[in-house]
């Protein structure tokens, strides 16, 4: 398991430390072949708990007569996310507006944590422990979180092109779109290709400006802590106007990857 080390003394320690996780398996300085990220297990399921409490709460008390500030605005969210899947995909089946309204509901929660001060846990367990503790509290920062993410609605996309083709339906698609019969090979390779692009956009989208986000929030906090000598005060000061900003990438790269979700979804069902 990853221990807990010293301060670090430097920039490049400070930044390598808090993107170390709180590990389980094969980790150290040679080849990983496994490991399991216990930060992100853990803040991703925090953050589907509050999503499904949060749901649970608005249905349960849920008025026509007096609607609370809660329920309306997660019937004008249902409602905006009904309206882009009929406009993307008009024969959608029922599960499809749902998934992607609860997909952009626990990617935004955990693209918040990317809000949180970038020295919370690290100074809190120097604090209380004299050293700091390796855990990453951003999940959508985590490739494996996002991959597997991906590789979900991956998976449903095969699904689904079976189930509206059947199986020789979608194998014959494969072999013939788009250039015909007499070029088989290089459609099959086409295809391979253009399906394996979408989960790795997906994944790499998401984690790449999230990762992106939280390095800025680094470098802002270990320029103000080791070049400028500021204090944990400064990396609020200095980090604000970056925050701010943040705040509408949180939401965007959510709607994005709950979007692109619909669109897969819409190509899988098409048939040439």
């Amino acid at each position: 398991m990853a221990g807990a080390t010293p301060w670090p003394s430097n920039v490049t320690d400070y930044i390598n430390g808090h993107f170390s996780h709180f590990s389980v398996g094969e980790v150290g300085d040679g080849p990983t072949t496994w490991a399991l990220h216990l930060d992100t297990l853990l803040m991703s399921w925090v953050t589907a708990f509050i999503a499904f409490w949060l749901l649970l709460k608005v249905t349960r008390r849920a008025s026509v007569q007096t609607p609370s500030k809660l329920q309306v605005f997660f019937e004008m969210l249902f409602g905006f996310f009904d309206r882009q899947v009929r406009d993307l995909f008009p024969s959608a089946p029922a599960v499809v507006g749902p998934l992607a309204l609860t997909l952009f509901i626990w990617i935004f929660l955990m693209n918040c944590m990317d809000l949180v001060p970038v020295d919370l846990v690290a100074s809190g367990g120097y604090l209380l422990t004299g050293s700091v503790p390796h855990f990453k509290l951003l999940p959508t920062a985590d490739l494996s979180l996002t991959a597997a993410l991906a590789l979900t609605v991956f998976g449903m996309t095969l699904y689904y092109n079976v189930k509206v083709k059947g199986v020789g339906g979608f194998l014959h698609e494969v072999a013939v779109a788009p250039f015909g019969a007499t070029l088989a090979p290089v459609n099959i390779v086409l295809r391979v290709v253009e399906e394996l692009a979408k989960p790795l956009s997906l994944a790499m989208r998401l984690f790449g400006n999230l990762f992106a986000a939280e390095m800025i929030f680094l470098l802002i906090g270990g320029g103000i802590s080791y070049i400028a000598g500021g204090a944990f005060l400064g990396q609020w000061l200095f980090g604000g106007p970056w925050a701010i900003y943040h705040i509408l990438v949180v939401p965007l790269q959510a709607y994005l990857f709950a979007v692109l979700t619909v669109v897969y979804l819409a190509m899988a069902h098409e048939k040439h």
